[in-house]
Order: structure tokens, then C-alpha cells, then sequence
């Protein structure tokens, strides 16, 4: 099962799943490295574990490349890792790399808490995950030989929010951070999207929330076994969500006995099951309220995926506070066509999914953007004249790489369309009528058409959508063909206005690129069952539980068949539609089992909602309702 971990999280995929292509590449780091491993102690007297990897070409100084990690920082002992640090440019050339594990995982003291929470004014000894990262890099600089006093930091998915931490009341040593499809807010990130559960995740639950407190090179969690290769009968068996309790009982207690079924020892899960809004527990973890405290001394670069089912919220939010609070900071954005973590792949064919982008994407953003950012910041004149642009984007649609001074581009113009009669999508208002659609909650909308089980889900955010516009519970409205291109920039803002004849409800908007009839068959990754013909990409999607349409903090139900405003805030694209394609917007109310199910009655805690409390409801979209596009001019 821990193979499974470390391929699904792409921290540890960049560094251990390259294949041995030949004999020089697998002993690259034992013939050129010397690896020493440190307790290294905190301000509280905690100790972490700390592997440093140093060059044995001791003639020169070289900066401290470091990651802090969830994920152990293993091998442990004498063995070492066949690939350390960013890329294999940045290994090749000489760097002191370091890996940790953070506080309270593998090898590392104390006890961990998922998401620690930033203490802005701390007392002595008091610590939290930036005084660990500022206490490691000051014993670094201090005891490291050879090191030239210069400290960059990166990470993917959880290590990099740990990226992103070490640039908060950051140690002066530090000159450069990159944080890559880093966590900003868990109520927004990865298991949660706008207050929704990503039911999807729920095998990587324990991963996070199983207890321990002391070191260890062995994993000390399990992952649930679910017996079947299809997740969305599995969960629409299981039922409401309390029915998943019992794969987080880790001391069993007596099947008969009536406490067992609301036992919980995983302390995440039972963190998400007591904590359904978004409260003080969840504001607390956030990291992205405190981009105000990173210095202009630390220059940052932010990267991310388009097509980032786990991360995107995060690194968008991370590079947009920065620019907010940071107006003297070197800060640039680096998004390209990938899925979580795939730009630090070894591959030449980039793929998301079904959908081909092109050939050596991620390889040219580690020789030419990525290597040349760290050089500069830690070898380099590390001045503001990097030679890099500030936004580094690349279009999903033309499938090539643009420069801007700026994210979004200067000049974007916000455009309205609406959601119109006879399946349209329109520029103007026609009229505000009805149209209604069944929710059955024993048959959801699945997100896939895939039979499978995940440990957590990618493929779909560039899956082919036809399956889901075919069904009578999905509606569809889309533009006649365009005559010219039309490019997306920035977020997007659906303005929904519905109604249900239940009290709770969530809603979900897909903008999809309808390729047209003649598209070439020229995609060699594509599942057999499918065509480029009139190919429904998925550009953008995203969903909020209706019952915080107007506070996350506060959820209120609906009134029964009253026309209601719901907002539901996209994340970002770039992405043209070409001339003879479509654009799409799709509308539904359940995504299945990517989100859990909502009962359609409103009810206090989700979490810990009856069988009974699940009704089958009929929804209304106004045709009023409108979509609020970033349009590139």
C-alpha cells in the first residue's frame, strides 16, 4: 500500500519514480553526494529528523536547496535516493540538497497536526511549522559545511505548503521559495471545495489522521480496503456519511455495541465530521491570510497545473495574496497543462488524462524556468532582473506558452452569458423562464464514466463530458459555433439564480470546449471508447454547497421553490476556443462520488445526516441565470 501513497502524492513521484533508463543516471548521487543524517532540535526541544545531501566536490560553496515533508524524507540509514532536489538540472549542477521530516511524521518528534496552524506572536518556546522551518534553516547555514549562506526552498502538493510556510517571518538566509500545487485552505483545497466533501479522498483520510508520537521508518497507518473496483456503487451502498465511521475505528469495539458506530480514532476525519462550516478550526489552518507577513527579501515563484484536481485553489490564492500585500516582492505565477505535480515528470508526451498537450512541456519548465529561478536567487546577482516573466501561462486551447507582466493580463474585460432557452448560450437576455430537472439521489450524476476506484481523482478535470450532457439531469447550454477565437483569462463567476423544492441542494458548473465534428484522430492517448469528434473538454469546473451561497461561516437552508441567487466563484483559466469550436456550460446538483451526497434536506451536519433525511427533489435554473467570463481583448 505504500507504493500507492508515494505515486498519488506527486512530492515524492518527482524524486522516486523516474525509471532507470541506464547505469549513470541510478548512481549519479552515490558517486557525486556524501548523505548525512540529523536530529536537528527545535526552540521547544522537539527534534526533527533531516537528511543532507552535499556535494563531494568540497573545492567551492553551494546554496541549501531544502524540502520539509509529510511524506518522510526516506531512504533512511546509508541507502540513497537515485534523484534529489527540484530536477535533475538543478542535482547535476551542484546544490546541498536537504529533506525533512516535518514534526511529528516518520522519523521526526512531536505529534502532528494536520495543516498546523501559524502563530502570529509567539511566546518563547512556543513553536508551529514556521518556527520549525526558521530554527532548521538558521542550524543549516550555522553547521552545514561548505554552504554559501544562501537557503531556497520547494515543494509539491503538501510539501509545498510547507514551501509556502517557510516564507512567512522567513529567516534572512532564505532568497528563494517556489511552493507547486500548495494547500492553501483546506476548506477550499483537496478535501473540501466550497464547504462540498471531496467523497473522492476519503482513502487518504487515515494518511493524515492516524496518531502517533513517536519516531518511525514504518508507516503506522492503513488505508481502507473497499473491495470492489467500482467507488461509485461502493459509496452509494454505504449510504449517508456517517456510515464511513467504521473505516476510521482503528481500536475496534464490539460490533454490537451501540457506540461503535459513532466511534472515531482518526483525529482528521473526526476534525471534519465535528467541523462542517467553515469556523475558527478551519480559518486557523489557512495559510493564504497570512501572505502579508513574506518579506521582499525572499523572491517567489508559484506554479501550478490548469488541470490540478487536488491543488488549485492554493497556488492561484497563494500568488494572488503575495501580489496583494507584496507590492515590493519578486513574485511570479508559472501555470502550464498539467495535473497535479506532472511538470516535475521525466516524461517527453504530456498528457492530462485523455487530452494530448504536447511534447517535452515539462522538461523545458525545469531547464528554462525553473533552474534558471533558483540560480539566479541563490547563485546568482539575485536581483529583481531574473530574465523570467511574471506570469508564465500556457493557453489549454492553442496549446502554446504566453508572457505577461501581469495575472490576469492587463487586458481582460468581464463578459456576461446567459443561461438561455432551447439549450443556448447567449450574450443577451431573452427571457426569464423556467427550467427544471429531477435530482434522484439514487441516481447521481457520476463525475466519471470510468468504473474504477482512485486514491485521489485526476483524470476527470480533462475527461470528455459527452456521458454527462446526455443525461436528463444535467443541463446543457452552449454558443453556436464561433466564427473567431474567444480567450479566457482569469476566474469566472457563474450567477446562478434556482430554486429546489427541497431545503438544500448543491450545484455544480462545468465550462466546456466542444471540439468540432471534424477534429482530427490524431490523439494517441485516448481511451478506446472515444473520439476527438466533437470531444467535450473539460476547461474549468467547480461546485458550492448551496446552503453557503451566502456565508461559509453561517449555512441557512433554502425556501422551498423560491428563486434564490447562488454565486459559485471558478478558479482560473487561460484558454482560447477556437474558431469552429463551442463553448459549453454545463449545470447539475450532484457529482458522483467526486463530492458526497447531499441529502436535498437541509440538516444541521451533513456528516451526520440520516438515511432518511435523503429526498429526491426537483431543481429550477432561471434563465436569468449568467456566467461572468475574463475576457482576453
Amino acid at each position: 500500500m505504500r507504493k500507492i501513497f508515494f505515486i498519488l502524492f506527486v512530492s515524492l513521484f518527482a524524486l522516486t519514480s523516474c525509471k532507470k533508463t541506464n547505469e549513470t543516471k541510478d548512481t549519479y548521487v552515490i558517486d557525486n553526494y556524501t548523505k548525512q543524517e540529523v536530529d536537528i532540535e527545535m526552540r521547544d526541544g522537539i527534534k526533527l529528523y533531516t537528511t543532507i545531501y552535499s556535494p563531494k566536490d568540497t573545492s567551492k560553496e553551494y546554496p541549501i536547496l531544502m524540502q520539509r515533508t509529510p511524506y518522510s524524507s526516506r531512504p533512511y540509514g546509508i541507502e540513497m535516493r537515485t534523484k534529489i532536489g527540484p530536477n535533475v538540472h538543478l542535482m547535476k549542477e551542484g546544490n546541498i540538497i536537504v529533506y525533512q521530516d516535518v514534526r511529528g511524521r516518520w522519523m521526526s518528534e512531536g505529534v502532528y497536526d494536520n495543516m498546523r496552524a501559524y502563530i502570529p506572536n509567539k511566546k518563547e518556546n512556543e513553536s508551529d511549522e514556521v518556527s520549525d522551518t526558521y530554527d532548521t534553516i538558521d542550524w543549516l547555514v550555522k553547521n552545514v559545511e561548505n554552504n554559501n549562506g544562501k537557503v531556497g526552498t520547494w515543494g509539491i502538493s503538501y510539501p509545498g505548503h510547507y514551501a509556502t510556510v517557510s516564507t512567512i517571518d522567513a529567516h534572512p538566509a532564505l532568497k528563494a521559495a517556489s511552493p507547486q500545487a500548495c494547500i492553501g485552505d483546506f476548506f477550499f483545497d483537496d478535501f473540501h471545495h466550497n464547504g462540498a466533501f471531496l467523497l473522492s479522498y476519503f482513502r487518504a483520510i487515515s494518511l493524515f489522521g492516524t496518531y502517533k508520537d513517536t519516531p518511525t521508518d514504518s508507516a503506522w497507518y492503513s488505508f481502507p480496503e473497499m473491495k470492489t473496483q467500482d467507488q461509485y456503487q461502493f459509496f452509494l451502498d454505504k449510504g449517508p456519511l456517517k456510515n464511513l465511521n467504521e473505516f476510521f475505528q482503528y481500536d475496534k469495539l464490539d460490533v454490537n455495541a451501540t457506540a461503535s458506530k459513532e466511534k472515531i480514532d482518526d483525529f482528521f476525519w473526526k476534525e471534519i465530521v465535528e467541523h462542517p462550516n467553515y469556523d475558527s478550526v478551519w480559518k486557523s489552518k489557512g495559510i493564504i491570510q497570512h501572505m502579508d507577513k513574506v518579506p521582499s527579501s525572499v523572491a517567489t515563484m508559484i506554479v501550478g497545473g490548469w488541470f490540478d484536481a487536488e491543488d488549485l485553489y492554493g497556488p492561484l490564492e497563494t500568488y494572488k495574496g503575495i501580489e496583494k500585500h507584496g507590492k515590493d516582492n519578486y513574485n511570479t505565477l508559472v501555470f502550464g497543462p498539467w495535473d497535479h505535480g506532472k511538470w516535475a515528470s521525466s516524461g517527453v508526451k504530456n498528457y492530462v488524462g485523455n487530452y494530448y498537450f504536447g511534447d517535452s512541456i515539462s522538461l523545458n519548465y525545469q531547464t528554462q524556468i525553473e533552474t534558471k529561478f533558483f540560480n539566479h536567487f541563490l547563485k546568482g546577482e539575485g536581483n529583481k532582473n531574473s530574465g523570467l516573466p511574471e506570469a508564465y501561462v500556457f493557453d489549454s486551447g492553442k496549446l502554446e506558452w504566453k508572457s505577461y507582466d501581469s495575472w490576469p493580463p492587463k487586458n481582460v474585460v468581464k463578459e456576461d452569458w446567459f443561461l438561455s432557452e432551447n439549450q443556448k448560450l447567449t450574450q443577451n437576455l431573452t427571457s426569464s423562464s423556467k427550467i427544471n430537472f429531477i435530482s434522484d439521489v439514487k441516481r447521481p450524476v457520476p463525475y466519471s464514466e470510468d468504473i474504477k476506484t482512485v486514491f485521489t481523482p485526476r483524470k476527470y478535470m480533462t475527461d470528455d463530458q459527452r456521458f454527462a450532457a446526455r443525461r436528463p439531469d444535467v443541463l446543457v447550454f452552449e454558443t453556436d459555433v464561433l466564427s473567431e477565437d474567444y480567450t479566457l483569462a482569469g476566474d469566472i463567476l457563474a450567477k446562478l439564480k434556482v430554486a429546489t423544492t427541497g431545503t438544500a441542494a448543491d450545484w455544480i458548473v462545468k465550462v466546456i470546449d466542444v471540439h468540432p465534428a471534424d477534429a482530427e484522430e490524431n490523439n494517441e492517448g485516448l481511451q478506446d471508447h472515444l473520439k476527438m469528434s466533437n470531444y467535450h473538454l473539460m476547461v474549468r469546473s467547480e461546485v458550492l454547497r448551496g446552503r453557503f451561497r451566502n456565508s461559509f461561516e453561517k449555512p441557512e437552508p433554502f425556501v422551498p421553490n423560491k428563486k434564490t441567487d447562488v454565486n459559485i466563484k471558478l478558479q482560473d483559466v487561460f484558454h482560447t476556443f477556437k474558431k469552429g469550436h463551442k463553448l459549453q456550460i454545463q449545470v447539475q446538483s450532484t457529482w458522483f462520488p467526486l463530492i458526497d451526497l447531499n441529502p436535498q434536506t437541509y440538516v444541521d451536519n451533513i456528516y451526520k445526516a440520516d438515511e432518511k433525511d435523503f429526498k429526491t427533489q426537483t431543481h429550477t435554473v432561471f434563465t436569468d441565470s449568467k456566467i461572468e467570463f475574463s475576457v482576453l481583448k
